[in-house]
């Protein structure tokens, strides 16, 4: 059955369809189709578009099937991480698009232990086939470990720190059990900045629970063979992480012409109205060689 609280805005959707240039008749790839929200524009702005759309989160595909479910069998659906997902043949996709991270419909429940802003299991898994929770990694894993984590995937200059509290006080059952250790064991001046001070080693765990980094590089190197001649690929990041990965790898594949030279980014009025697009990027490629 269908969840119908899942609701997440597309961010830089109208500049994504304008860069994109959809062709009648085009046949496109929605690596992160969340909502449908971004689908949703590609099947609108051209007559007899077809589309490919993944997802590895049950309920955001169910959510997906359901919006886009006006359109028939111009829409075909695939339930599983888009790194792993093998075209039926090469050279086949006219554009390509990958949304990255987190959706503010996964953030809204507090059960999929992705914030911290209610109590929820540590769990963070986007596909929740998987084993490998948020939990396992916070209560098993060495100290020096979570610290390597936390600086590396979170950016997090206090992560010594942080890693050792919580080893100190562990094991953990919810979020905000977590962030509040998180927070006492920082410097006053760090827990009264802009940002609440778990926010970097949530998005860590996050990371590391679904090995986004590693799944991006792969995905990337890959999906170039999938486009036709001349196809658009096209990746919005919410992080420098995922965007240096993004960055590097389009500059480096010599099949690639960077349309891009810097990411496009929201207008203040986009972000007045879904705050969420203030730290979104987007970078675009077409493909110029076989």
């Amino acid at each position: 059955m269908t969840d119908p609280s899942f609701h997440h805005v597309p961010v830089l959707a109208d500049t994504l369809i304008d860069a994109l240039q959809i062709s009648d008749r085009g046949y496109y790839l929605d690596c992160t189709v969340g909502g449908g929200g971004h689908s949703e524009r590609i099947l609108l702005a051209a007559q007899d578009v077809r589309l490919v759309a993944i997802d590895q989160d049950a309920i955001a595909l169910q959510a997906a099937q359901t919006r886009l479910a006006p359109f028939g069998n111009q829409v075909e659906f695939w339930h599983g991480n888009f790194s792993t997902y093998q075209p039926s043949e090469l050279g086949q996709f006219d554009g390509m698009i990958a949304d990255l991270g987190v959706s503010s419909a996964q953030l809204d429940r507090p059960e999929r232990g992705f914030s911290f802003r209610e109590s929820g299991d540590l769990d963070m898994r986007m596909d929740r086939r998987q084993e490998l929770t948020a939990a396992d990694i916070v209560n098993t894993y060495a100290e020096k470990t979570l610290a390597d984590i936390f600086f590396t995937l979170g950016e997090e200059r206090l992560s010594r720190r942080i890693a050792r509290n919580i080893v100190e006080q562990r094991p953990f059952q919810t979020t905000t059990q977590l962030a509040d250790v998180i927070a006492r064991c920082v410097p006053g001046s760090y827990r009264h900045g802009r940002i609440h001070p778990a926010t970097r080693v949530f998005q860590a765990l996050r990371i590391e629970v679904n090995q986004e980094l590693k799944v991006l590089e792969t995905w990337l190197q890959q999906s170039v063979n999938w486009l036709k001649p001349h196809g658009k690929i096209a990746v919005i990041s919410f992080h420098s992480l995922e965007d240096r990965i993004v960055k590097h790898t389009f500059r480096q594949d010599e099949r690639l012409q960077i349309i891009t030279k810097k990411p496009l980014i929201a207008t203040d009025e986009e972000i007045r109205q879904n705050p969420r697009s203030r730290s979104a990027k987007l970078r675009l490629a077409t493909k110029v060689k076989i």
